[in-house]
Parts: C-alpha cells; sequence; structure tokens
C-alpha cells in the first residue's frame, strides 16, 4: 500500500473535496486501536447525543495528542504527511482534536447534513482551507450500519449557517436542498484500516445504525499553525505536532489515554460530530 499522496490523489481531493486511502493501517495496528476504543478509558468519558428520532450515538473527545495508540495513530508520519501534502505547505501541521464515534447496533443514531467548518467558525478559525478531518475506520462501514455520506464537491460552496436539531446542528436545510441538487451523493463505505480524508467544508451526513454491526471509527482534525483561532482556549490546534514514525503505534502496543483533555458534553456546541 503506496502510504504518500499521490499527485492524482491530491488533484482528486481538490476536486471532490474527499479521499479514501485504502488499508492505510494494518489489521494488526486496527487491533491496537479497536482495542483502545473499547477500553473504559475511553468509554468512560463518552457522551450521548441524539437525533431527531431519540436515538444516541456515543462520542469520545480529547484536544492534546498524547503518548497513547491513538495520540501515536494521529502523529504518525503517514497521517501528518498526507495531511500537509492534501493542505499545503504554509504552516506546520497541528492536531486540533479527536474522536472515538460509537455507534452501535440498532441504537446508533444519525448525523445530519452539516460542514465541519459550519461548527469550526463559531470557534474563530478564519481559514477553512487550512482544517481537515481525517477518519480511520475501526469496523467495516456500510450503509446499512449508518457510513458516512457525502456531496461531493460542495467543499467549493461557501460556508453555510448551523443552527440546533435536536442536540446536534445542521446546515441550513434549503441551502444543502440545493447543493443536493448540484452534488453527487456518495456512501462512504470502509474497511478496517482504511482511512477518509475530507474537507473542513464539505457536506456530510449518516444515517442511523440499524443493523447488527457496529460502526465505530476515530476521526482526528487538523489545523495549520497560521489559522489562530480567536475563540479556542486549547493550544493543540496551533501547537505543531511532534511526529512519531509509523512504526510507533504497534511497537508501544495498546497504550492507554491517561491525562486527556477529554470534552464534556456542555462544551460540545461549537465542535463537529457525524
Amino acid at each position: 500500500m503506496e502510504k504518500n499522496i499521490t499527485a492524482a490523489e491530491k488533484a482528486a481531493y481538490q476536486q471532490d473535496g474527499y479521499l479514501i486511502k485504502r488499508g492505510l493501517f494494518s489489521q494488526a495496528e486496527i487491533g491496537v486501536l479497536y482495542g483502545l476504543a473499547t477500553d473504559d478509558t475511553v468509554t468512560g468519558h463518552s457522551m450521548d447525543l441524539t437525533d431527531t428520532e431519540g436515538r444516541a450515538t456515543k462520542l469520545t473527545l480529547w484536544f492534546t495528542p498524547g503518548d497513547d495508540s491513538f495520540g501515536l495513530m494521529s502523529r504518525s508520519e503517514r497521517l501528518v504527511n498526507a495531511v500537509r501534502m492534501l493542505l499545503g505547505p504554509e504552516g506546520e501541521v497541528c492536531h486540533f482534536h479527536s474522536k472515538v464515534m460509537q455507534k452501535e447496533p440498532q441504537t446508533g443514531g444519525a448525523w445530519e447534513w452539516h460542514q465541519d467548518y459550519g461548527y469550526w467558525y463559531k470557534n474563530g478559525f478564519l481559514y477553512s482551507e487550512a482544517m481537515i478531518s481525517v477518519m480511520v475506520a475501526l469496523t467495516e462501514a456500510t450503509v446499512e450500519n449508518g457510513c458516512l455520506q457525502v456531496l461531493a464537491g460542495t467543499h467549493k460552496m461557501q460556508r453555510f449557517e448551523h443552527s440546533f436539531v435536536g442536540e446536534q446542528q445542521g446546515a441550513d436545510h434549503p441551502f444543502v436542498e440545493e447543493a443536493s441538487k448540484r452534488s453527487e451523493l456518495v456512501y462512504v463505505t470502509l474497511q478496517p484500516g482504511d482511512v477518509l480524508f475530507f474537507h473542513s467544508n464539505l457536506l456530510h451526513r449518516s444515517d442511523a445504525n440499524r443493523s447488527d454491526k457496529p460502526r465505530w471509527s476515530i476521526i482526528s482534525a487538523y489545523n495549520l499553525s497560521y489559522n489562530v483561532p480567536f475563540r479556542e482556549k486549547h493550544l493543540s490546534c496551533i501547537t505543531p505536532i511532534k511526529v512519531v514514525p509509523d512504526e510507533a503505534l504497534l511497537e508501544s502496543g495498546v497504550q492507554k489515554l491517561s491525562e486527556a483533555d477529554f470534552l464534556a458534553k456542555e462544551q460540545e456546541i461549537t465542535l463537529n460530530v457525524q
């Protein structure tokens, strides 16, 4: 598997607003990451966010990447170099936050159409092009268990207004309707170890998980150091990442989160979830 982003892949990302790298993490590495995701150091800090039908999806979110397995993943050469290639050379790559998404069988809720920057704008970030989300699939993501859906190319549109829908924030519905008439709807099906990179202005959503299989993933959000927010107190988003070799994840084994700066539910209002 070619870990580096090719010129053709970068062009596809710029055209569509997203890019899938298949098998970027090995099954052994996913075993380590899933082992941590299901540990009580993660699940014990999860919060429930409900959709319009009252279905809840659990997520655990923190800001500073440490020496735990998730930190070694988000700081790995393969991810940081890919983000640098996709976002450009201006500024240093920084880690905004990471989150484990826990969409359980039968009960995991849906997410409304939204843009990440629709949320992050409210944190005071001025440059949407300096931000990106990176989703690592920990389990299979299918249409049946509520995989991510994207409207290809919508990253080229403006930031849409976002307002509360249940405990979530969704993009302005008339604008989403118009965007859907002009953009291809893509169901992003993934296998464990596949990685999805997507632009901060790309419209995306997901259905509820009505299957008997879980849909778990970890998503790391990155920011370039020049994009200094004026309403965000966590400094990880402007702190250059201390990159570690790709081998560090497996060599370290399962390393638990210890003193992570977890997000509490009452603080989540301006942070993206999917």
